[in-house]
């Protein structure tokens, strides 16, 4: 009995999914749960878990491919199951199972079994690859790569000294496609090869991954549409730098976590976004859409990029609240645990350069928002200091804030108010029963 694999919905306004990667190859056995593939979205990667035990008959999406929401991507052989486990998987199928064969192991046609055999040994060469799409021990060959290889005569030995441009140096269809085209030139020399092609091509050439696709068509999005200006500002930042160092500890045995100095700057731009409401607002053509809650989008880097998760309705939270939320979806995108969900909706957004000592930046607007704030790192300065006495030079903990705003609704008098009041809120805030 067979059973089809589909592409999953990953998110309500998700309606299609690229394949990132396959975990498993035709001919090879899973269990219900384990990983078979791994997917991206315009939102999110994610890995896929089999819905069926069985054998991998047959795959029917390559890497790189676009696929709809509830097409099938694959087919699994489920009739090496026990009776019972064969029953309840014919019962997810709606499939019904007779009763002869309900307790004993259904034997596989022939063209079948054949089919299973021949694809094994087509890609005995495989080796799998890990999650960060590198090979273990030997490379890795798709199968359409093999049998083009066996159509044109090329052997293994061949294959292996073709220098890859796929994950992990894998060597793919158009790689070997264009190994051939120079194979049947008059100049050409197998041992040779890979020099003529770096040669050929100047240069290493290597497609980007489908999550640096994303974002680049984002910011290249954004940039077409927003006209961005941007304002800087400094705060003095020295009251909440001693908070922190006085309350770390505590907070870490109390919370599990460590306290750190984003949920200060998030509790100061909540403040200004409550009284500034067409910096939390979004533009549909000549409309301003002035949004109920605030939500605020928080750029976090991973591996190979970068996302944005969203902490819905913050004016909701306490300070406490907001700290953990933060932790928490931070946590969950770094490991990669994220939903397509948790990341829509923002009606603001906030990137913090400042963790690669970075002190002043122009982050490109997260659309559709018309605001985000750019964060670098505090450092202690020699300051001047105003006081009844008169000027005096001291040591203060400094921030650089950046707000880059789209200038077809904010205006330069706008930005510079919403600015003015986050470093208010920095340096006045009320630190007394803030925990």
């Amino acid at each position: 009995m067979i059973a089809d694999i589909i592409m999953p919905k990953m998110g309500e306004s998700i309606t299609e999914g690229t394949i990132l990667e396959w975990r498993k190859k035709i001919g090879d056995t899973i269990e219900k749960d384990e990983t078979l593939l791994e997917i991206g979205t315009d939102k999110v990667d994610s890995e896929i878990p089999s819905t069926h035990s069985g054998q991998i008959v047959e795959i029917l999406a390559e890497i790189n491919d676009v696929v709809e929401v509830g097409v099938t991507i694959a087919r699994i052989d489920v009739t090496g199951l026990s009776g019972h486990e064969e029953k309840i998987e014919a019962e997810k199928m709606n499939v019904e199972v007779p009763e002869s064969d309900k307790n004993k192991k259904p034997e596989r046609s022939d063209d079948l079994t054949e089919s299973i055999k021949t694809k094994t040994e087509e890609i005995q060469v495989h080796m799998p690859i890990n999650s960060r799409g590198e090979t273990k021990g030997k490379r890795f060959y798709t199968p359409v790569v093999m049998k083009i290889a066996a159509e044109k005569d090329i052997s293994l030995i061949e294959i292996e000294s073709i220098s890859g441009t796929g994950r992990g140096g894998r060597v793919t269809k158009k790689d070997l496609l264009n190994y051939i085209e120079i194979r049947g030139s008059e100049m050409f020399d197998a041992g040779q090869f890979s020099t003529l092609k770096i040669v050929g091509l100047a240069d290493d050439r290597v497609e980007m991954d489908y999550m640096r696709t994303v974002i680049a068509e984002h910011m290249r999005r954004s940039l077409d549409t927003s006209a961005h200006v941007y304002v800087t500002a400094e705060a003095e930042v020295t009251p909440i730098v001693n908070y922190v160092i006085k309350r770390s500890r505590s907070f870490h045995a109390s919370e599990g976590f460590r306290l750190t100095y984003t949920p200060f700057i998030f509790h100061a731009v909540i403040r200004a976004l409550a009284q500034t409401p067409d910096m939390n607002a979004s533009l549909d053509e000549t409309t301003v859409v002035h949004h109920k809650h605030i939500n605020l989008g928080m750029a976090v880097a991973v591996e190979n990029g970068l996302m944005v998760p969203v902490i819905a309705n913050c004016e909701e939270l306490n300070f406490l609240g907001l700290c953990r939320k933060v932790f928490s979806l931070a946590k969950k995108t770094r490991e990669k645990k994220i939903t397509p969900d948790e990341l829509q909706g923002s009606t603001f957004t906030i990137t913090n350069f400042g963790v690669f000592n970075v002190t002043t930046g122009f982050p490109i607007i997260n659309q559709p928002n018309v605001g985000i704030l750019g964060v670098g790192t505090i450092k202690k300065r020699a300051v001047v200091l105003e006081g009844p006495g008169g000027d005096s030079i001291g040591i203060r903990s400094m921030l650089n804030l950046s707000l880059g705003f789209d200038h077809r609704l904010i205006d330069g008098a706008g930005g510079s108010k919403f600015i003015d009041l986050i470093h208010r809120n920095l340096e006045e805030i009320d630190l007394s029963n803030l925990l």
